[in-house]
């Protein structure tokens, strides 16, 4: 999706520490003195594999600001061949495999040797960068879905990248919470609850990336979070495939066509949307051979579009109202936050919240989840944990990632 530059912001107001919780992690880590207070670097590459993000953080005691944010552009084969693994295709070789590795690791550490050239930072003053890789399958439910030997992989090799960047790198966070019971994803509640509680209202923090999931925030009680399903994979390959533009610009694609109740009807069967949480999903369930088996063979393909935008709203809303009906405020980030024409089918279908950008609350809707990173890194180094279990539905809160000294 495209994104917008914008200048640094402070996330929080100097001196107004965030409202303790007892299920969130803080964002003041570790004992005084301990060296989590500083820059930190977050990379990632998200399901819809549409750039890397990359964000360079400082947190203090009460504070995160995000200095610089840019989204750094794919290989366009690398990037070709990412979608392909990550919607279910099979891998040539475990050289292959191998390869792509190290391309993504090279990848990611570039990005991030742009990024602290044009902030003017050199890498001795970073404390340590957080990669989340890019995902070439999830399947926290088991393999085939019998739930035998759950796991999840993203690529990206964190020895090449603190070696090529010289820093201190923390990578392959998602994989210990699955090893205990959880999905490993979502990872961000957390970090969205110290940001964007309100202890005056009932909120939810969306994300739309490649798949929607929420942060549900409500004003008193635990935090909980979970995937509802396509937000842009479905919309962004139908329309490259269709218009060659590699993501529906404005919805002016959806714009042109109309809603087709019996393919909605069709897609809304899929058994997924039906689990309850914790739950995750991807791009090697929801993918353009499952919408595929679903069509007739007759529909127009704006009227595809606008079918596929109708069943991310829906999804969305039904998600929210049947675990949080009381929200009264709904806050975007992710690259779905530019296509008004979704954000407003979202809001259609939940006349009793406010459905808005969480830049209206001071944090940058493209760089919420690259921040998220950098946080998590921080957690790990300060030997915290970076999972909520009322969340993913692991065991237990655990300390994430693996390190890779620089």
């Amino acid at each position: 999706m495209r994104r917008l530059r914008r200048p640094p912001r402070r996330l929080a107001r100097p001196g107004s520490p965030p409202r303790p919780r007892p299920d969130v992690p803080a964002l003041r880590a570790g004992p005084p003195g301990s060296p989590v207070d500083g820059l930190f670097v977050g990379l990632i590459s998200g399901t819809s594999a549409d750039g890397i993000d990359a964000a360079l953080v400082r947190f203090s005691q009460h504070d995160v600001e995000l200095l610089l944010g840019r989204t750094y552009g794919w290989d366009a084969g690398i990037r070709e061949r990412l979608v392909a693994l990550g919607q279910g295709g099979e891998a040539q070789s475990l050289d292959e495999i191998g390869t792509l590795d190290v391309q993504i690791g090279e990848a990611f550490a570039a990005a991030t040797r742009k990024l602290l050239d044009e902030a003017g930072v050199g890498p001795e003053q970073v404390l340590a960068l957080g990669s989340h890789g890019q995902t070439v399958r999830h399947r926290p439910e088991g393999a085939r879905f019998n739930g035998q030997h759950p796991f999840t992989w993203q690529l990206g090799d964190g020895n090449l990248i603190a070696e090529r960047t010289g820093i201190t790198t923390v990578a392959d966070f998602r994989r210990r919470d699955v090893a205990a019971g959880g999905h490993g994803a979502p990872l961000l509640p957390a970090l969205h609850a110290a940001l964007l509680h309100s202890a005056g209202e009932q909120r939810a923090v969306l994300n739309l990336g490649g798949i929607a999931n929420f942060t549900l925030l409500p004003a008193q009680g635990q935090v909980r979070g979970f995937d509802t399903g396509p937000a842009n994979c479905l919309l962004d390959a139908w329309c490259q495939r269709h218009t060659g533009q590699p993501y529906d610009a404005g919805g002016a694609f959806a714009a042109r066509g109309r809603p087709d109740a019996e393919l909605l009807a069709r897609l809304l069967d899929d058994p997924w949307f039906m689990l309850p949480p914790p739950k995750s999903t991807g791009r090697e369930h929801f993918h353009l051979d499952w919408l595929q088996a679903r069509l007739s063979g007759t529909h127009a393909a704006a009227d595809v579009q606008a079918t596929l935008l109708e069943l991310s709203a829906i999804t969305i809303a039904d998600a929210l109202l049947a675990h949080q009906p009381d929200t009264r405020r709904v806050l975007a980030c992710g690259g779905g936050v530019h296509n008004p024409r979704l954000l407003a089918a979202i809001g259609q279908h939940l006349p009793g919240a406010t459905v808005e950008s969480t830049a209206r609350h001071g944090v940058d809707p493209d760089f919420v989840e690259a921040m998220g990173f950098a946080w998590l890194a921080r957690q790990t180094l300060s030997g915290l944990p970076g999972n909520l279990p009322s969340v993913s539905g692991a065991r237990g809160p655990r300390v994430l990632g693996a390190i890779f000294p620089a």
